[in-house]
Parts: C-alpha cells; structure tokens; sequence
C-alpha cells in the first residue's frame, strides 16, 4: 500500500511563498508521474501541477503557471510544489498524488493514491 504524506501548508500574506512536500512510500517511485492538485471550498477538486517519473516533464494549470513550481528527488521519494506570489485565488487543501504510469496526466481520474490533503491560505 502506497502512502503519500503532505507537509508544508499553512496562512500566508497574499503576495508571499508557501512549500510544499510530500513524501512517498515504496520502492518505484520514479516509475510514477506525481500531481498536486488542490479543492477550495465549494469547489470540485483541480489539477495544479504534475511531474513526470523521471522530473524531465511538468505540466501547469494556467492559473499557477510562472508562479509555482512542481519538482521531484527520485532518490527520497519526494515531491515539491514551490509556490510563490499566492493570491487568495490560491486558498485551498492541496493534494498529492500518484499516477497510475510514469506518463504526465492532468486527469484526476489517472491517479489513484492521494494524500490526506495540507491546507493553504493566502487572504485577501
């Protein structure tokens, strides 16, 4: 069983920078593509960034694209989500994801193990 850990959220003043990290359990990390995505209230759950298994391929939805920045260490199994300039727009629990192959995919639908979600907040 797969278990992804979320760390790193919290209040921050609009305009400034959050951190976020989330560690991965098992041996094939790298043969996964790994997504944030992010659920505001009253809100459907959406794609934020995604990496591919080797990190030479990312994905951004245009909302956060040139303001944050997804990442990977293959080698301790982690993913980040550096995100500067947030906006309230931003506020939200963020969710870690694994996919279901090394392939980048935008679909939540394509991932099947998720974190327990950090929450972001960022008023205005």
């Amino acid at each position: 069983q797969v278990q992804l850990v979320e760390s790193g959220g919290g209040l921050v003043q609009a305009g400034g920078s959050l951190r976020l990290s989330c560690a991965a359990s098992g041996r094939t990390f790298s043969n996964y593509a790994m997504g944030w995505f992010r659920q505001a209230p009253g809100k459907e759950r959406e794609f934020v960034a995604a990496i591919s298994g080797s990190g030479g391929i990312t994905r951004y939805a245009d909302s956060v694209k040139g303001r944050f920045t997804i990442s990977r260490d293959n080698a301790k199994n982690t993913v980040t989500l550096q995100m500067n300039s947030l906006i309230p727009e931003d506020t939200a629990v963020y969710y870690c994801a694994r996919s279901l192959s090394v392939v980048v995919t935008t679909a939540s639908f394509s991932y099947n193990y998720w974190g327990q979600g950090t929450q972001v907040t960022a008023p205005s």
